[in-house]
């Protein structure tokens, strides 16, 4: 049995400033681009239902395309990153 516990830096008190809320969206579609840039770098391509041995996935499509839980999914790892970095004292500034 695998005893890992993962323990994540707790940023639920962390209240992101507007400007970073609307970078939320650039970043979760930044992600699935990179994830699937990957994938199909790895020899996978789309299919309707996903079936790791024939490399078939049904994200392999642009991100206006995945459904809203798959987005919700991005956005999540987004949001979780801006908190992080606001929570260890960094800024993110406009240029």
């Amino acid at each position: 049995m695998n005893a890992y516990n993962p323990h994540p830096l707790d940023t639920s008190a962390v209240e992101l400033p507007a400007d970073l809320l609307n970078l939320t969206e650039l970043l979760a579609r930044n992600t699935h681009e990179v994830w699937a840039a990957q994938r199909i770098a790895d020899g996978w391509h789309y299919g309707t239902e996903r079936s790791d041995s024939k490399k078939l996935h049904p994200c392999l499509v642009p991100y206006d395309e995945l459904p809203e839980s798959e987005k919700e999914y991005d956005r999540n790892t987004a949001m979780e990153t801006l908190r992080l970095i606001h929570k260890l004292g960094f800024e993110i500034v406009k240029q």
